[in-house]
């Protein structure tokens, strides 16, 4: 149904135009996103406060996830519409890293939901529950449970590959670890089922943060109010997820009609879902925050307070 990532590849290859397009478009896109989490990730590093609670450590775990995510993807890119080839054995940890990052951000939004649920809904025992420690392992699990597919689909290739698919060059693409059509199929069913469940469980948070805004009053009301809009941005990423994964079989849809258009929807597609709606949201999350969005606004006033007394000095 649906072209590997080389015969994608040799059909933007084709028009040397569109590739340049492409590739500059995805520099405009990409770059901009990874300054701005690269200098919320600074500022996260630089004030305890955010280090030692539960729900800015989170934060800023997406933040690096997203940060890793947009590094990785750009460089596969790049490497790409520049023609590189590289042995697959080398291909095979960053396909391996790229995977697990991306199955990280899901996971990670669960746990800021649940997070948001313990704080609203059991407040006396959010301190309790919800400490540092405890947000560390949690990440640590994250890892974990995110690092399993991508393993277990390399141990597969090596145990079942031909020395000769093993030492071929290629572009780097996850195709290349799990060469069978039908192991497409289950990992994309198996990715969907993982985020219903995920959906489930934040539906069910939403819900009860709903019902403690309505019992609630004064401050109470407000932190609650406050959480449930939070849950529904969260939500709101789910869903973008979960139209990343169905992309491939839209794509393959319109491929069957048109070329061009299938390359354009394809482009499309990378843009929105892959590169925007990962980047936009977490930067949506930190300047919701108003002791996040605080400490950005001192940080930038510091330094161009600083960058404007070396100008006076220098002059």
């Amino acid at each position: 149904m649906n072209a590997s990532g080389n015969e994608q590849m040799q059909l933007i290859q084709v028009d040397p135009v569109r590739r340049n397009i492409s590739m500059v478009l995805t520099q405009i896109f990409v770059w901009p996103f990874i300054y701005l989490i690269f200098l919320m990730l600074l500022i996260f590093s630089k004030k305890e406060t955010f280090r030692t609670e539960t729900r800015y450590i989170l934060f800023g775990h997406s933040l690096l996830v997203d940060l890793m995510f947009l590094f990785l993807t750009d460089f596969v890119v790049l490497l790409s519409y520049n023609f590189v080839l590289l042995p697959l054995h080398f291909c095979i940890p960053i396909c391996m890293l790229m995977e697990a990052v991306t199955a990280c951000a899901p996971l990670t939004i669960i746990a800021m939901c649940v997070e948001r649920y313990v704080a609203i809904c059991m407040p006396l025992r959010h301190q309790v529950i919800s400490t540092s420690r405890r947000a560390l392992i949690v990440i640590l699990m994250i890892w974990i449970l995110s690092s399993i597919s991508p393993f277990v689909d390399m141990f597969i290739l090596i145990s079942t590959a031909s020395r000769e698919y093993l030492s071929q060059l290629t572009h780097c693409h996850y195709e290349i670890m799990i060469p069978e059509k039908i192991r497409h199929f289950a990992r994309g069913l198996l990715y969907i089922v993982g985020l219903v469940f995920i959906l489930i469980i934040e539906i069910f948070c939403y819900v009860m943060i709903y019902l403690a805004a309505r019992a609630a009053s004064g401050d109470n009301k407000k932190s609650a109010s406050k959480g449930q809009r939070t849950i529904s941005l969260h939500i709101l990423q789910l869903f973008l997820c979960t139209a990343e994964v169905m992309c491939p079989y839209i794509e393959a849809v319109v491929m069957q009609y048109d070329i061009q258009t299938y390359l354009t929807v394809r482009f499309i597609h990378f843009l929105a879902f892959s590169i925007t709606s990962r980047a936009v949201s977490p930067l949506v999350y930190g300047f919701r925050d108003e002791k996040f969005y605080a400490a950005m606004v001192y940080y930038i006033r510091c330094k161009n307070n600083t960058i404007s007394s070396d100008t006076i000095k220098q002059s």
